[in-house]
């Protein structure tokens, strides 16, 4: 019988629920797999028959426990991570068997030593450049590495059908989240920005791709019967918003929300679970199965590698593509490289002739009336 924490008393009826959830899952013969970044490649982890599930780093609440052993002046999202982990309050980290983790930035990689005294993390060294020829090869050779710890913790053999099928079942995954985000393409736009991204962020928390899959489908094809009969979610005097920077799911509630309250619509989203890593396929007819897979992950833009050039033609070409009247690029406190690479985004904005606001936070609500006090002047401007 799986366990449940000492302090599962304590806990609201939803994470009540949820823990009984995920403890029923372990119990009935199901594995899984911690993960906290878009380059995870997922496709291995199902492959051995695991769930890949998203760890619970977006919030402030155990902020202040991760702060008894973490330094204060780090990022919001490293100590939420943490901080869920060390209070056993994250019913996924709790019952995950073990967890995946990049050398991303140096704050996350030095965490992961201390969360391995929690939960075993496994450490993927991720090359932190696109430009140099062996950085592909020093990414293969860790997929290999992590297709061999999974086969070793779940006694299974990670076959090239199996992971065939499990990219079938992530490129069906992929699309069904770029045609919710493309809902936004319509003047104006399906729904509101806030409400795509709780669906998306849901996606982390689910057991059954498929299952989840098809209710994204669903949902569109909902939204664009409503919007083709007539219903218009968005009114037509909205400022078209594009989003980037920081992963923006621990506060969405603070900078989404003041967005859309004041004359702002989310119309594109460039953080690390938008178009940007979302939109690129695998083929699962490559002759060379593992290597489809590893370029695939490499190839994701993000602030952590340099140069990062990538992701600035991206945004441009988002911005282009959905109509957008500005740019708000959210930094997380502490945050370094997307903090430096914001004055590059800037530059790349000033150039293209698309107004832009930075906007630097962490998870903690002192700073909301500044936050709409920013965020509606930019959008006034517009």
């Amino acid at each position: 019988m799986a366990d449940l924490p000492t302090n599962f008393e304590e806990f609201a009826e939803a994470r009540k629920g949820a823990f009984m959830k995920v403890k029923g899952f372990k119990e009935n013969g199901g594995n899984l797999v911690g993960v906290l970044c878009s380059y995870t490649p997922c496709e291995l982890i199902e492959a051995a028959g695991a769930v890949a599930i998203g760890l619970c780093g977006t919030s402030n609440e155990t902020v202040p426990d991760a702060e008894e052993v973490l330094p204060k002046n780090l990022c919001p999202l490293i100590k939420g991570t943490y901080g869920f982990a060390y209070t056993e309050k994250c019913p996924f980290t709790y019952y995950a068997d073990f967890i995946v983790g990049e050398t991303t930035c140096d704050g996350k990689k030095k965490m992961y030593e201390l969360l391995n005294d929690l939960k075993e993390t496994y450490v993927m060294q991720l090359p932190q450049t696109h430009d140099r020829a062996w950085s592909n090869s020093v990414w293969r050779e860790e997929l290999d590495l992590l297709k061999a710890k999974l086969e070793q913790t779940y006694g299974v053999e990670v076959t090239d059908d199996k992971l065939r099928e499990a990219v079938r079942v992530r490129n069906d995954y992929r699309r069904a989240l770029v045609e919710l985000y493309e809902c936004q393409l319509s003047e104006p736009p399906v729904m509101n920005g806030v409400d795509i991204m709780a669906t998306v962020a849901a996606a982390g928390f689910t057991f059954d791709i498929k299952e989840f899959t098809a209710s994204v489908s669903k949902k569109v094809a909902e939204a664009k019967a409503a919007y083709e009969a007539g219903e218009r979610k968005v009114g037509t005097d909205r400022k078209r918003i594009l989003l980037t920077g920081c992963p923006s799911a621990g506060v969405m509630g603070k900078v989404g929300a003041s967005i859309e309250k004041n004359g702002g619509v989310i119309v594109a989203f460039d953080d690390c679970g938008g178009p940007r890593t979302q939109a690129a396929l695998i083929d699962p007819e490559a002759d060379d199965i593992m290597q489809a897979i590893a370029d695939r992950y490499l190839a994701i833009n993000c602030s952590v590698m340099t140069p990062n050039g990538g992701r600035l033609d991206n945004t441009l070409e988002l911005c282009e593509k959905y109509k957008v009247d500005g740019v708000v690029d959210i930094v997380l406190t502490a945050c370094h490289t997307f903090n430096v690479e914001a004055e590059l985004m800037r530059q790349r904005m000033e150039k293209a002739g698309i107004p832009y606001i930075k906007i630097e936070t962490d998870y903690a609500p002192n700073d909301q009336g500044q936050i709409d006090t920013r965020i509606a002047a930019f959008i006034e401007m517009l």
